[in-house]
């Protein structure tokens, strides 16, 4: 299956489980191909046929828009160099969740998440040791007695009981043992935190140093908004409200070329997907929106000693109607 297929198969997948999708990201650079959000959950995904060829920056880059954007980085493939995906098991490439597209449609059409990752050394579940312990203490059995059955040492049961994970075979045989399920979810749409590889947090980039970026950069400060800079998204930075109540910000500054009209309309698209508001910073527009997201000439930089000025701007032409 080629990529793009692929890309409308998950899209479509997406919309029949009642998911708001954004327009893909059609233009460059592309660290992910699309938004999409159902209630609360907001995922950022990206579609490879390879998951392999998901490299770390790309990983780094969908980690921080989802810590700006409150998001889920999910990367949805095919196989790896060396196998395919197995359908049901969580992968992670950078610190990225990476899912089989049949494993996302039992997540979010059949209600379904996954119970087991992918790690080094095998397949393994996340076991409820507390549940362990209590099956094991009501049947009156030893540390040693259970790790006898399991065909384990008695400080590896200990550590199960802790909270290590435990590789499928034991998990089988524990509830084969016990006749009940002591396997937890893989929560996905939360990132699969709790099973995740414990990369560090990635460093931001370092802002854009042309002079026009940098006053975009010193203005939206001044107006409040913590400014994150991007480097694969199709907006150049994220702005959180200092606040955190009004808004959170996509921005981009360029000169309003029919390329910069495309990524304006693509910014609008992710921004109501995202509930973040939109604004093209440019000093040679002849409009003040474009699908929603606010344009903003340079020039009305001037008054940036007013920091209400600038939100108010950009409140009222992202809620225009669409200009042609």
């Amino acid at each position: 299956m080629s990529r793009e297929a692929l890309l409308e198969n998950v899209t479509a997948l997406l919309a029949d489980a009642g998911f708001l999708t954004s327009d893909r990201c059609a233009v460059r650079p592309r660290g992910f191909d699309l938004a999409a959000r159902s209630g609360e959950d907001l995922l950022l995904i990206k579609v490879l046929g390879n998951v392999d060829a998901f490299d770390a920056a790309t990983g780094g880059e969908m980690r921080r828009l989802g810590r700006y954007l409150s998001a889920t980085p999910l990367v949805v493939g095919l196989r790896t160099r060396d196998e395919d995906l197995k359908p049901g098991v969580v992968y992670f490439r950078h610190g990225v969740p990476a899912i089989h597209p049949d494993t996302l449609y039992d997540l979010v059409i059949e209600n379904v998440p996954p119970l087991i990752y992918a790690a080094p050394g095998g397949l393994y579940v996340n076991i409820d040791g507390d549940l362990v312990a209590d099956e094991r203490e009501d049947r009156g059995w030893s540390l040693g007695r259970l790790a006898d059955e399991l065909g384990v040492s008695r400080r590896t049961v200990a550590k199960y009981e802790d909270g290590m994970n435990a590789s499928v075979e034991v998990a089988v045989k524990l509830e084969e043992m016990f006749d009940k399920p002591f396997s937890d979810p893989v929560s996905v749409l939360e990132g699969a935190e709790k099973v995740r590889d414990g990369e560090p947090d990635p460093d931001e980039p370092e802002a854009d140093p042309d002079p026009a970026a940098e006053r975009v950069h010193a203005v939206l400060s001044a107006a409040g908004f913590v400014v994150h800079p991007t480097e694969r998204a199709p907006f150049d930075t994220v702005g959180e409200d200092d606040g955190g109540v009004e808004f959170t910000l996509l921005s981009s500054h360029a000169a309003f070329t029919s390329a910069a009209e495309k990524r304006a309309r693509l910014m609008a698209s992710i921004g109501r997907v995202t509930r973040t508001r939109a604004v093209f910073f440019t000093d040679d527009a002849d409009r003040e929106s474009v699908d929603g997201t606010a344009v903003v000439g340079l020039s009305d930089l001037d008054d940036s000693d007013d920091p209400d000025r600038l939100r108010d701007l950009i409140r009222e032409r992202s809620e225009k109607p669409q200009e042609a």
